[in-house]
């Protein structure tokens, strides 16, 4: 029977005791058992599909095990959903948002737990507690903002103000800095020096393992399903954290830097390019076997300077694709010139989770498909060589897409885009919320791809995956690229500098 009562002022103690867990035929979890002892920061640390997200929803209330003990303070659970576990003070913070586009931000906030005065709803109790719990994440906006004018960094600071205003004393995040500025999340890991000191137990899920060893009082590990082991974080290296969380050695995480093909003319030349609101004169290129990274804080403009050189966004200037000029109406007549483009929002632009493999793979190129009718065996023998090639991880090719763990979600999205044999292909945040392992593979096929005779463009937040990826790396300020420098030799800090405008005029 679930216990309901005023979650405690100290943290929540939790026992996993021989958790298993099946959907239909497919074991995720495998008798899993540790213990999260309460008022400290414990990193839980796995290659995406390794069980971490599951078992943290078991614990949440999102889903029941299929067998074992959980156990809160001592007491056994069967949570029959969130709002018990919230009860007691246990609140997930979703790595893909949870959130109601098209209600406000203080509306997504108290949604489900909604104050009231007699009948009615304290509007204005909810707007001042949602005001002062987006201040306590550094978030300066409206709590009347509906979330769909919210950027994909704010969207991420509006669910770690949720959990904050429902009180948590164990608080799971999953990747919570995915999408935040150096400065956002400075002052994430500072709320969760606070929480820590409040006596509130974290569960700390990141694939930055810079940020757990920073941020974490010990780690559990967890592969395929089981526990693997627990120490101390002091007591590990992260190259020690990585090589347990895939089983083998990691090896050098980028490949080596290869030249790029001389003689060759650009295959995507930007000109004096504008999208209102977002990017001025931007100009940059690119050649066959050449790959180009951009840099820049978050709101530089370096998403929507390419939304609106496809089309997505309003958007003038000159563009060149194989030296022929074309204006770009939409992502679909963008893939017919050679140009595809990998969304930074995997759920929400990148696939569509309730549809299957199958047909998420192929939807960007339907006329090899359909001549005239739809050929599902071609389709299928497409996937079969899609999961092949980039490692795709899944026990049947006929389930849905949401079915899949987040990197091989990743990895799907990437086969996706690459089906319609572009020339030119815009990767943005290719890794984010990819464990290190699936990060080596994503890097070993992006070189694959310029090898091949691609264009290749990165959009990353990670400046060491510019520097260690691309061949020159453009840097955004404000909606303009204020210079483009060559990786060999380049530092974080001089990447930093011209993003935020510090850098000398000779830099």
């Amino acid at each position: 029977m679930t216990r309901t009562t005023a979650p405690s002022k100290t943290g929540v103690a939790v026992e996993f005791d021989a958790i298993t867990k099946a959907f239909g035929p497919v074991q995720v979890l495998h008798g899993v058992s540790f213990a999260l002892p309460p008022g400290r920061v414990v990193g839980l640390l796995g290659e995406n599909g390794a069980g971490k997200s599951t078992l943290m929803k078991i614990l949440a209330g999102y889903e029941s095990p299929t067998g074992g003990v959980l156990r809160t303070n001592g007491q056994p659970q069967a949570f029959r959903s969130s709002r018990d576990a919230e009860a007691l003070g246990i609140v997930l913070i979703h790595q893909e948002f949870n959130l109601a586009e098209d209600l406000s931000v203080a509306d997504n906030i108290f949604l489900g737990h909604e104050k009231k005065k007699g009948p009615f709803l304290d509007e204005r109790a909810m707007q001042a507690e949602a005001a002062a719990a987006l201040a306590q994440v550094g978030l300066r906006i409206d709590p009347a903002t509906k979330v769909r004018r919210l950027i994909v960094a704010e969207k991420q600071l509006v669910e770690i103000a949720k959990a904050i205003a429902r009180r948590a004393r164990l608080l799971i995040m999953d990747e919570p800095t995915a999408t935040l500025t150096p400065g956002e999340t400075e002052r994430l890991f500072r709320l969760i020096a606070q929480l820590r000191t409040d006596g509130v137990t974290i569960v700390y899920i990141s694939h930055k393992l810079d940020e757990v060893e920073r941020v974490t009082d010990e780690v559990v590990v967890m592969r395929d399903g089981r526990f693997v082991t627990r120490a101390a974080t002091a007591e590990v290296t992260r190259h020690q954290m990585a090589s347990l969380m895939v089983g083998r050695e990691i090896a050098d995480l980028y490949p080596p830097r290869e030249p790029v093909p001389a003689g060759r003319a650009p295959a995507l030349r930007v000109q004096g390019f504008d999208v209102p609101g977002w990017a001025q004169q931007a100009g940059f290129e690119v050649r066959p076997g050449e790959i180009l990274g951009f840099a820049g804080l978050v709101g530089a403009g370096r998403t929507e300077l390419f939304e609106g050189l496809l089309g997505l966004r309003p958007g003038r200037g000159q563009v060149e694709l194989a030296g022929r000029a074309v204006q770009l109406r939409s992502p679909r007549d963008a893939a017919r010139h050679g140009l595809t483009y990998l969304s930074e929002d995997r759920k929400g632009k990148g696939l569509h989770v309730a549809f299957g493999l199958r047909q998420n793979l192929t939807l960007m190129a339907l006329d090899q498909y359909a001549r005239p009718w739809l050929r599902p065996e071609a389709e299928r023998a497409a996937l079969d060589a899609a999961v092949k090639d980039y490692g795709i991880r899944t026990g049947s090719l006929d389930v849905r897409a949401s079915s899949l763990s987040g990197g091989n979600q990743q990895k799907l999205a990437l086969a996706k885009v690459l089906q319609p044999h572009p020339k030119v292909v815009v990767l943005d945040e290719p890794t984010r919320g990819v464990d290190v392992g699936a990060k080596r593979d994503i890097y070993f096929l992006i070189q694959r791809l310029a090898r091949e005779g691609l264009a290749v463009i990165v959009i990353s937040s990670e400046l060491m995956e510019l520097i260690g990826l691309a061949h020159h790396v453009a840097v955004m300020r404000a909606g303009r690229i204020v210079a483009t420098l060559p990786a060999d030799g380049l530092t974080e800090e001089q990447l930093i500098a011209h993003a935020t405008g510090t850098a000398h005029a000779d830099a």
